[in-house]
C-alpha cells in the first residue's frame, strides 16, 4: 500500500497562511490591525497635544504683547507726568515776566526772562539734552546740517563758522541737529563772501 496520499488530518494542518488569511483565522493579521489602530490614535493624540501646546502659546504671548504695551503706555504717562510737573515752576515764571512786561518795568522782565531761560535749561539738562558744540569745530554731518558753504581764509576747509541754530542731542541720540555755516577754500572774491550768503567775519 503506497502512502503518497496523506490524512485529512494532516492535510488540515498543513493550511498555508494565505489560507488562514482567507479564513479570516491569521492573528499575525489581527495583530498588526490592532498595532495601525493603536499608532493611528496615538499620533492623533499628540497632533492634538501639540494644537493645544500651540494655542495655549499663541495666548501667553498675545498676553505678553498686551501687558508690555500697557506698562509701556503707562510709563510714557508718567514720565509726561514728571516732566510737566518740573516745568510748571517755569510757566509761573513767564506769567511773572509776562506781567511785569505789561508794567513796562524793563528789568524785571529781563530778570524774570532770565529767571524762565535758567529753569528750562536746567530741567533739559537734568533729563540729558546737552547743546551739540557746533561753532569752530570741524563739520560732522552726523551732528550738523549745512545750511551755507563760505570761502575764509581765516579757517581750514570744512570747519564751522557761524550757528544759525543750535543742536541739540538726548545722551547720545541727536534731536536736531545744528543749522551751520561751513568754510571752505577761498576764492578770488573772498572779501566779498560767497553771493547770496553772509560775509565771513
Amino acid at each position: 500500500m503506497t502512502q503518497d496520499k496523506k490524512s485529512p488530518a494532516h492535510e488540515k494542518k498543513q493550511h498555508g497562511p494565505e489560507e488562514l488569511r482567507e479564513q479570516g483565522k491569521d492573528p499575525s493579521g489581527r495583530k498588526l490591525a490592532e498595532i495601525s489602530t493603536d499608532l493611528h490614535e496615538e499620533v492623533l493624540r499628540e497632533r492634538d497635544e501639540y494644537l493645544e501646546s500651540l494655542q495655549r502659546l499663541q495666548a501667553e504671548f498675545a498676553n505678553f504683547r498686551k501687558r508690555v504695551l500697557r506698562d509701556s503706555e503707562q510709563q510714557t504717562k508718567q514720565a509726561s507726568s514728571k516732566v510737566i510737573e518740573e516745568l510748571l515752576p517755569v510757566l509761573d515764571n513767564f506769567e511773572r515776566a509776562m506781567r511785569a512786561a505789561a508794567q513796562h518795568d524793563e528789568k524785571l522782565l529781563t530778570d524774570g526772562v532770565e529767571l524762565v531761560y535758567n529753569q528750562l535749561r536746567d530741567i533739559l539738562t537734568r533729563r540729558g539734552l546737552c547743546e551739540i558744540e557746533a561753532e569752530g569745530a570741524a563739520f560732522d554731518p552726523a551732528q550738523h546740517e549745512a545750511v551755507l558753504c563760505q570761502p575764509s581764509g581765516k579757517h581750514e576747509e570744512g570747519t564751522v563758522i557761524q550757528v544759525l541754530e543750535k543742536g541739540y542731542q538726548l545722551e547720545d541720540k541727536v534731536v536736531r541737529p545744528a543749522k551751520v555755516i561751513v568754510s571752505t577754500h577761498p576764492g578770488e572774491d573772498d572779501s566779498h563772501g560767497q553771493a547770496g550768503g553772509p560775509k565771513s567775519s
